[in-house]
């Protein structure tokens, strides 16, 4: 019998995919930060059994219907606008995340963006690195508090009450937007649901961690950033087409908002001359949330595991 045949879109350690290796046959893109071009994964998919893709690899209708023999797209992400799901469903291929396993150290990320963005930890790096630190004095580079500020968390999923938890340790009021009410975060972490509205006039910092859907697409909008307190700052740690980009741009123009921290954008990756780069209240990192070595390893196994389960006709860990 023909083996199974498995393409993975990124160069990724090989003695990861030992148990895949047994069963398949597996080819990588051989690069570790570009992404597959177009063209070759269209032509891969064409003979493929199974895909590991990224968030940047393009799994749309087209692919789908021209790939007779695929299987299983696991994706190596929690999030999956990437993949046209309901083609995938409709041909018979499962579709797989990465749930979960990252959760905690996203959490941290959000926290530690949050605190150099109020903190000003970035610009205080470039003014050492600059040699402009020739004296102390007492405002130098001052940034606000965090402590016992309020945070409003769009999004009170897995990570955003894992953040929640973070924010009690340090005395902060949680606030929490949701599509439903979310009552056990209520009663073990002291959040309080509010209205969007209610949310962004009343959050010292407010947090984007909603995916992205028709609903949530351009959320945030210049009537959003309005709404904020002129001293309040916006972290986005959830998807760059929630937000409308260029409102957020008008937002800081017009001093609407103090600043923001990025870990995602509209489109991936910016330029280094985006006009967000401009903004020394603005701290832009190239969507690193879920990017330790232990996580990302253990998604990557997660991955491994749910083909490896397809192939041999056994249900995916964590079918979307």
């Amino acid at each position: 019998m023909t083996r199974p045949y498995v393409f993975i879109t990124r160069k990724l350690n090989e003695e990861l995919f030992a148990p895949l290796m047994e069963i398949a046959d597996v080819k990588m893109w051989d690069s570790d930060s570009e992404p597959v071009p177009r063209e070759m994964l269209m032509k891969e998919a064409q003979k493929a059994t199974a895909l590991l893709t990224m968030l940047s690899d393009k799994v749309d209708e087209e692919l789908l219907k021209s790939a007779p023999n695929l299987k299983v797209v696991a994706n190596l992400a929690v999030g999956y606008d990437n993949i046209d799901v309901k083609v995938a469903s409709e041909r018979g291929v499962t579709v797989c995340n990465t749930p979960d396993v990252l959760t905690e150290t996203t959490a941290d990320l959000t926290f530690a963006l949050m605190l150099a963005t109020a903190r000003r930890i970035t610009e205080a790096q470039e003014f050492v690195k600059e040699g402009r630190w020739q004296s102390w004095s007492p405002f130098l580079l001052a940034g606000v508090d965090v402590h016992h500020k309020s945070i409003g968390i769009v999004g009170m999923g897995k990570i955003g009450q894992a953040v929640a938890r973070r924010a009690r340790g340090f005395g902060m009021e949680i606030l929490y937007h949701n599509r439903n009410r979310h009552l056990e975060a209520e009663q073990e972490l002291g959040a309080a649901y509010r209205n969007f509205e209610q949310l962004l006039e009343e959050s010292d910092f407010v947090v984007c961690l909603t995916p992205l859907t028709d609903a949530t697409r351009h959320l945030f909008d210049y009537d959003a950033f309005k709404r904020m307190k002129k001293s309040a700052f916006f972290i986005n740690v959830g998807r760059g087409q929630v937000v409308d980009e260029e409102a957020l741009i008008a937002a800081l123009n017009h001093n609407e908002i103090a600043g923001a921290g990025l870990d995602v954008f509209y489109e991936e990756p910016i330029a280094s001359d985006h006009p967000l780069h401009h903004f020394p209240q603005v701290v832009a990192i190239p969507h690193i949330g879920s990017a330790s070595v232990e996580t990302r390893t253990t998604m990557i196994k997660l991955c491994r595991d749910n083909i490896v389960a397809v192939l041999q006709g056994n249900k995916a860990k964590t079918i979307v």
